[in-house]
């Protein structure tokens, strides 16, 4: 039978906020509610706040996402500073995966396309961290390309996120807010005819327009001051986790369709780690110990299986 419902549905929110550096990115983000940072570039160094031990690799990256899905009190908001560092991560993965040199080195772009498919277990991982009743904020760099329309002469430059043209999107379409930070100028004509840029607020950009991506579904003003008082209402801070939070035993469930890992490999590797018989229902392993041992380790985990895999080949 369909399952419908109707109304709004009350789910913590995906942000994505990218502009120039300097203006303020972290400082946005340390604003949300109770943030734990996975700080890449040392930009909460001088702030007050919550940071995780910067990953060294991409499987590192996924493990903390992970394990901080499957904890309940851990944060309110889960802030990744910045995406073109984890997509860095990524390329570097995929190189090594695959033993090629660089990103370009597999030709006919198949490079790209394992890149957009691999960026796609963190946006599973994050997915998993909103299900948990957890918000999640993501930072990214923006820089500037001269941007040519083909029904028109001339051209104009646009601000894009500093990532891939295959990641890029990807991203845009992940979020529920693309908020576009930037400085607001305006040009003058001094007495000698001579033009000037004055102003330089600090300002948010919440929709579309020709020369940056944005965007919101909450009916925000076009633009607003870069402070975060002006999206607070939009995030209950002191509420409680979703009632639908995903368990760690689903999440777990989850991990393990999207590896085509059946019941018994994993059994395998938990017996051989000696933690639960061999014929142990996983259904019957504790919450404690799916959250502690299997979704914090479960990159290395898959690499276990895996081998096993490769040894029956």
């Amino acid at each position: 039978m369909l399952n419908i419902t109707k109304g709004k549905i009350d789910r913590a929110l995906k942000v994505v906020a990218y502009g120039s550096e300097g203006i303020g990115k972290t400082t946005f983000a340390a604003a949300f509610p109770e943030p734990l940072f996975i700080d890449t570039e040392g930009g909460t160094a001088h702030m007050d706040v919550r940071r995780i031990d910067k990953p060294q690799s991409w499987e590192e990256l996924l493990s903390i996402v992970n394990e901080v899905a499957a904890d309940p009190n851990v944060c309110k908001t889960l802030v990744l500073d910045t995406a073109d560092w984890a997509e860095a991560l990524c390329v570097t993965h995929v190189c090594q995966k695959y033993k090629q040199n660089s990103i370009e080195s597999f030709g006919y772009g198949k490079g790209y396309t394992y890149l957009a498919e691999e960026f796609g277990r963190l946006f599973s991982a994050l997915d998993a961290v909103i299900a948990s009743g957890k918000h999640v904020v993501i930072t990214a760099h923006a820089k500037m390309r001269k941007f040519e329309q083909p029904d028109e002469q001339g051209a104009y430059d646009r601000w894009e996120m500093k990532l891939s043209k295959q990641v890029a999107p990807l991203l845009k379409e992940w979020c529920d807010m693309l908020l576009f930070l930037n400085y607001k100028t305006y040009v003058v004509t001094t007495e000698t005819n001579a033009k000037k840029a004055q102003g330089g607020k600090r300002v948010i950009y919440t929709s579309h327009h020709p020369c940056w991506d944005a965007k919101n579904r909450h009916s925000l003003p076009e633009e607003m001051d870069l402070d975060f008082k002006n999206i607070a209402h939009l995030f209950k801070t002191g509420s409680e986790p979703a009632a639908d939070a995903v368990k760690p035993i689903d999440r777990l469930r989850s991990l393990m369709t999207e590896a085509n890992v059946t019941d018994a490999e994993l059994q395998k590797v938990v017996a051989d780690k000696g933690h639960y018989a061999a014929d142990a229902p996983i259904d019957t392993y504790s919450e404690k110990f799916i959250s502690g041992w299997l979704i914090k380790y479960w990159p290395q985990i898959l690499n276990l299986i895996n081998a096993g895999r490769t040894v029956l080949d």
